[in-house]
């Protein structure tokens, strides 16, 4: 049975999701339609320039993304704290880069309200700070969009999607990791691509071309940053997981190189390392880069130790050690 998306979403859980969203039937959201022969290349640009708004305007954050030729891959992390820290001004700013906002909004914006009015004005600011952080409205964003688009150039009504959208918590760095992996390597498991850096309006392609500062022509979405050289310092919120840009990419290039008997795709062996297909020398990488920070144990001892910890602290976890069959 189909559950409602805000059962399947706890900020008090995890702020790291998976989502995927598949057209109905066969349609094709992009690629070449082998049925058809129509080609919806150009589709793959559209949603990739919707994410490239969404991400500035929501406080959500895009860690990893690939554009199939029916379906859609996202990894977001919920930015409540940021959310929280906007002023109510700019919540209502951002909202009105989407929607077109209520007379008495734009009023209250220009000082032209009495006391009541610019209540009611900001119960609504409220309430549009709470959807900026809202997966569901999110993905509203995205998919009503394309969805329109979609249809508008097929000359046709009707369903695009074939569900709203299927959310998958993420509740640790280890699944977020192999979580941004799988989603970086579907096109090679396709056998769209023969390695990541060449699949075509993915994340791993994006950053990439983001070591030899290679923008290219296309717009690119804002993604959160895995630590190299120049983030080596940067706030921890303002990474994945502090997880090295060269280790992600290792990691990745060694898991697509795995034979997998339900994927079509693998990295062929013969294929050269990705420092060599990058162009970049191990050694001058090595030295700009430092030790990963490692976390930092709320409570670290023996187990009946932790145990006791947890219990009088109302803790269920302690450093990763569950209290369940203790």
């Amino acid at each position: 049975m189909t559950r409602a998306r805000y059962t399947q979403v706890s900020l008090e859980s995890t702020p790291y999701y998976h989502c995927i969203c598949r057209c109905v039937r066969r349609a094709f959201l992009c690629g070449k339609d082998l049925y058809s022969g129509q080609d919806y290349e150009h589709r793959r640009q559209w949603v990739v320039d919707r994410l490239s708004v969404l991400v500035e305007v929501f406080a959500i954050d895009l860690y990893a993304y690939a554009v199939m030729s029916n379906h859609y891959h996202l990894v977001l992390r919920i930015n409540q704290k940021k959310a929280l820290s906007w002023t109510e001004e700019e919540v209502a700013a951002r909202w009105m880069q989407l929607f077109s906002g209520p007379l008495i909004v734009k009023r209250w914006l220009a000082g032209k309200l009495d006391e009541a009015e610019a209540l009611k004005a900001r119960e609504i600011v409220a309430q549009w700070r709470e959807r900026l952080y809202d997966l569901g409205w999110f993905m509203k964003c995205v998919n009503e969009y394309l969805a329109r688009r979609a249809n508008e150039e097929d000359c046709c009504k009707g369903r695009f999607w074939e569900s709203r959208y299927k959310c998958q918590a993420l509740l640790d760095e280890k699944a977020l990791l192999q979580c941004m992996a799988y989603v970086d390597l579907n096109p090679v498991r396709a056998e769209m691509a023969a390695n990541p850096e060449e699949s075509d309006y993915t994340s791993i392609q994006q950053c990439s071309q983001a070591l030899h500062h290679a923008a290219g022509a296309r717009k690119k979405p804002s993604l959160m940053t895995l630590v190299d050289a120049h983030t080596i310092e940067a706030d921890e919120e303002e990474t994945v997981c502090r997880f090295r840009l060269m280790d992600y990419l290792e990691l990745v290039d060694s898991t697509g190189r795995a034979v997998r008997g339900d994927k079509r795709g693998a990295i062929s062996h013969q294929a050269a390392g990705v420092l060599d297909r990058l162009g970049i020398d191990e050694v001058a990488w090595l030295s700009h880069m430092r030790p990963r920070k490692r976390h930092q144990p709320v409570a670290v001892g023996a187990l009946d130790k932790l145990k006791a910890f947890a219990e009088t602290t109302g803790r269920k976890w302690v450093w990763r050690q569950s209290l369940e069959g203790w």
